[in-house]
Order: structure tokens, then C-alpha cells, then sequence
């Protein structure tokens, strides 16, 4: 369902994945998997992206490329997948981990640090030591890179940058 330069970035955030899961003893074929399925609904029209997950805020309805990670989730429940622990974090790979989900963590991390994108090797690095400082590098510098544009966050974002306890 995606188009070929995006399933090489899905390949690469799944080995990525997997990799930091098995560095800091979290289940690495849940985290390949979660990684494979992540954007499932990213090449969606907007439009379907609005109708399998409607706008929780303004942020949503105004750019609905950030619906892609509910939309993935719905998508793959109905197709009966069912692991919580993967769909979690398909849902979370764009705004932030909503919990103590190690999958979820590290397919944020990758997703925002594999190699293909050419930037956040710092974060890359740290994840395969020490997932949860990379986490909150990763979360922190997106809400500090947001704000300084004057860019609105996304809620659920602001709630995993609170809960990682880096709020100012």
C-alpha cells in the first residue's frame, strides 16, 4: 500500500527497530513488525485518512498526514490483526509513545532516526544504548523544534513530551 521510496524507509525503520528492541531486551519481532506495518496508511488520500480517523483537535483536520498512524491501526484491525502491543505503536509512531510500550518506543525512535533520512544519527546511536534517553532526545526535540517555529503541537505529543517529563 505504499510506494516503493517509502517501503525502503519502512524496511529500513523495521531492521532499525528490531536492532534497538534486541539492544535493550524488548521483543524484537514485535518491534520488526511494528516497524513493517507503521505506514501502512501513510500514501492514503487525505480524505481516507479523515474518514478511518477522525480529527481528535485542529491539528488533525488541518493536516490529516498526521491521522496516518490512527488510520494504520484502524486499517489493520480490520483486517483482524491483533496484537495491542504492535498496534499501539503503529498508532504512536507519529505523535509519541501514550505509555511504557518498548515496541512503540523504538519504532518512534527508529522512525524518526533510520538511516535513510540522513539526520538524528545522535539519536540512533543513543536508542542502541539507552532506548529511553533517545526517546526523550527524540520527543523533546521535535516539541523544542515545533515551538521555536511557532508550529502548534499535536495534544497527544505534548502528552508523551509531559509524561517523559520534559515539560519546561
Amino acid at each position: 500500500m505504499v510506494k516503493p521510496r517509502r517501503f525502503e524507509h519502512v524496511l529500513r525503520v523495521a531492521q532499525l527497530a528490531s536492532d534497538i528492541a534486541l539492544a535493550n531486551g524488548i521483543d524484537p519481532l514485535r518491534a520488526y513488525t511494528a516497524g513493517i506495518l507503521h505506514d501502512v496508511a501513510r500514501d492514503l488520500p487525505d480524505r481516507e485518512l479523515l474518514r478511518l480517523a477522525p480529527p481528535e483537535c485542529p491539528i488533525d483536520s488541518a493536516h490529516p498526514l498526521a491521522l496516518h498512524g490512527r488510520a494504520g491501526r484502524v486499517l489493520l484491525e480490520r483486517w483482524g490483526y491483533g496484537d495491542a502491543v504492535v498496534l499501539e505503536a503503529v498508532e504512536d509512531h507519529t505523535t509519541g509513545p501514550r505509555g511504557p510500550n518498548g515496541v512503540a518506543m523504538a519504532v518512534y525512535v527508529a522512525d524518526v532516526s533510520e538511516p535513510g533520512r540522513g539526520v538524528n544519527d545522535d539519536i540512533r546511536g543513543l536508542a542502541l544504548q539507552d532506548l529511553e534517553a533517545a526517546l526523550k532526545l527524540a520527543v523533546g526535540s521535535k516539541v523544542r523544534y515545533l515551538r521555536g517555529r511557532g508550529i502548534e503541537v499535536h495534544p497527544r505529543t505534548l502528552r508523551a513530551f509531559e509524561a517523559l517529563d520534559l515539560a519546561e
